[in-house]
């Protein structure tokens, strides 16, 4: 077993994702359901024995964007403007949601839809243990089905606010495209993008299936 592993507050294949998309019951107009905010909470299963203060594992905050409409200044406030530009700039006929030639030859064919990964956090008690890629592939794997690719944005100003410095920022952001890069995001044109049908994604998981999966408990003394 990893040797960090004993440090955690339960097994980590015990903990679930409970994806969650949230709007006002009148709003279902065909203009209302885009873009789409959901929220991803992980948490241990309530069988595990885990204590009820550290169940509560991550939060992750994603946006879906239908690539085949044109966006106003409305979308900004749930994708952030970065997305909003990033999107104009990918997207090179919103009829069909076609993107640039060099993307899409880059990108399996899927649904005209891209996720924008907002935000992930990590409750205190989990932090430090490589948790959050494979969280966040499990999440993204998940609505491979009905999504294209996925993109991320990068940036030492993302991080200012929860770091002492802006050394410290630009740290936090190398080890973030670093987790990225590592369940298959890579750079274009200045954001992180996936692939969502990228083996990655289930490649992401395996570290703690051998660590935490049966034969690795049963060789435990």
């Amino acid at each position: 077993m990893a040797p960090d592993a004993a440090d955690l507050p339960a097994n980590p294949l015990s903990i679930r994702l409970s994806i969650k998309h949230e709007r006002l019951w009148w709003h279902i107009d065909d203009e209302d359901h885009l873009p789409e905010r959901w929220e991803v909470s992980a948490d241990v299963w309530a069988g595990e024995g885990c204590p009820d203060h550290v169940r509560h594992v991550a939060d992750i905050s994603l946006v879906i964007a239908d690539l085949r409409r044109e966006r106003n200044l409305l979308d900004s406030v749930a994708l952030g403007e970065w997305a909003l530009e990033y999107i104009a700039e990918t997207v090179l006929d919103s009829s069909d949601g076609r993107l640039h030639p060099d993307l899409d030859a880059q990108i399996s064919d899927g649904a005209p839809r891209m996720v924008i990964l907002r935000d992930v956090r990590l409750a205190p008690h989990w932090r430090g243990h490589g948790l959050a890629a494979p969280l966040i592939a499990g999440t993204l794997r998940t609505l491979a089905h009905s999504t294209r690719l996925a993109a991320c944005r990068v940036s030492p100003a993302d991080f200012r606010a929860a770091c002492p410095d802006r050394i410290s920022a630009e740290l936090a952001s190398v080890r973030m495209a670093a987790m990225l890069e590592r369940i298959g995001f890579y750079p274009w044109r200045g954001v992180h993008v996936l692939d969502l049908r990228n083996p990655s994604l289930l490649e992401a998981r395996m570290s703690l299936l051998d660590n935490w999966g049966p034969t690795a408990r049963d060789e435990l003394p």
